[in-house]
């Protein structure tokens, strides 16, 4: 037989390299991320809310599944940076996140990704820093507002790009939901698995909801706006099936940090509708949203990939936002940085079933960690201004998260050596990092 001439043996390999980019793209799977903003762990029906009405949630959790210790951080800046670089925010430094740092989305778009981020970035200091803006941090497509919606009004950039500004708080989720809808319809490639970053402004104060919603939950204001971002995620989940991406979609929905649920903040809190109820529900979890204590740190976080993720399933494995990079990189073939302390760990086992178990430990940022069932927190344990708990005195505290999941028994001079355990591990995870503070306190 005769040999193939040279084109041919280089049109052949080209085909070849072709079919195998193909075949390598489809066993890569597309990933959306939902995140919302200061939503309470018990603020779903799936997670115990028997206020809020959250079909499509509890539907995604009944496909999925459900996670009752995962952990995101306390406040915005923070738990976003920790989101994108695996890195806990005494490293990755929050809103005021350098240049310097890599995000998932930076490592992914080599291994073939098409990358979008949609909504609430806060980690360039909420400040145009084109360097520290999505486009800069490997993101191929942004739309959203660079900060939180504190005073009532935002405004957008699209890409690098300035695009308008609105008071309308009700009309965030719904437009960050068409943005993203836009996305999967006319900017994405069809022949690139994608990552899609949807980060809501809401349920962040100043809270709003459309007409469509506003009045119509049993939970007031809030109520009306955790309902309308079910409906708003169920659209966009919709879509996903319409375009037959859903079959090779991981979906992972969860929050930045705990509701504002205190009076300090809430006494003092202008601008809200008159009357309305603009805080969530921690569950069974201490305080909220500022604190380390469980309600601060603790959040809902559903998980689904059909065929691989189990459907139906409830866990209690320690999880967590950073370990989000780690995850991906196993999943779309990537490498984690080997320049810098990564503190996520790869949890691809645990998604598909193959393992039960999740983190060891976590900590809590200039305050505590957790091990195993047992979380220790610091004397002086960083609270922000509106988290404080006046009466909580300055001790060492240790709590059984099993058996005591609201913190309530303090057993710290019941287990004096399980204390000194703890506080060696905090020491040994923040290292020679201090602790991350940051210039934007949000009050």
């Amino acid at each position: 037989m005769k040999s193939l001439n040279p084109d041919l043996r280089s049109a052949a390999l080209l085909v070849f390299l072709l079919l195998a980019s193909i075949a390598d793209a489809a066993d890569k799977p597309n990933i959306l991320v939902l995140f919302t903003d200061d939503q309470g762990y018990g603020d779903l029906g799936c997670y115990g809310s028997e206020t809020n009405k959250t079909p499509r949630l509890d539907q995604l959790a009944a496909e999925g599944t459900r996670f009752t210790s995962f952990y995101s951080q306390t406040v915005c800046g923070p738990s976003r940076s920790a989101l994108l670089t695996g890195r806990h925010p005494l490293r990755s430094k929050g809103w005021g996140m350098p240049a310097s740092e890599i995000t998932f989305a930076e490592l992914i778009r080599p291994a073939g990704y098409q990358t979008a981020c949609i909504g609430k970035w806060d980690v360039s200091n909420r400040k145009a820093i084109l360097d520290r803006m999505p486009l800069a941090q490997g993101f191929d497509y942004y739309f959203g507002t660079l900060g939180a919606n504190d005073g009532g009004k935002v405004r957008f950039h699209e890409n690098n790009e300035p695009a308008g500004a609105t008071d309308d708080m009700g009309s965030l989720t719904t437009l960050y939901t068409d943005k993203a809808i836009d996305f999967l319809r006319e900017k994405r490639d069809p022949e690139k698995p994608f990552v899609l970053y949807v980060a809501h402004t809401m349920m962040h104060t100043i809270i709003d909801a459309s007409d469509r919603f506003r009045g119509k939950s049993d939970g007031g204001l809030y109520g009306d706006v955790v309902e309308e971002f079910d409906h708003e995620t169920g659209r966009l989940l919709d879509v996903l099936n319409e375009l037959e991406l859903s079959e090779n979609t991981l979906v992972i929905y969860t929050s930045d940090n705990g509701p504002w649920n205190q009076p300090k903040y809430t006494s003092r809190k202008k601008g809200h509708p008159k009357g309305s109820i603009f805080w969530g529900d921690s569950g069974p979890l201490r305080n909220g949203k500022g604190s380390p204590y469980e309600g601060g740190y603790r959040l809902p976080c559903i998980v689904r990939w059909p065929g691989k993720v189990p459907a139906g399933r409830v866990s209690d494995a320690m999880f967590a936002t950073i370990d989000f990079m780690p995850t991906f990189a196993n999943l779309a073939g990537f490498e984690v940085p080997t320049d810098r302390r990564i503190d996520g760990i790869d949890q691809t086992d645990l998604l598909l079933g193959k393992r039960d178990t999740g983190r060891e430990h976590f900590y809590f940022n200039n305050a505590g960690v957790r091990l195993g069932n047992w979380k220790y927190l610091k004397p002086d344990a960083y609270f922000h201004g509106y988290a404080i708990e006046d009466d909580r005195p300055k001790v060492d505290e240790l709590y059984n998260l099993e058996s005591d999941l609201g913190e309530q028994t303090n057993l710290a001079t019941t287990y004096p050596e399980k204390v000194t355990e703890l506080r060696a591990l905090m020491k040994s995870i923040e290292g020679d990092d201090p602790p991350e503070t940051s210039p934007i306190q949000i009050q």
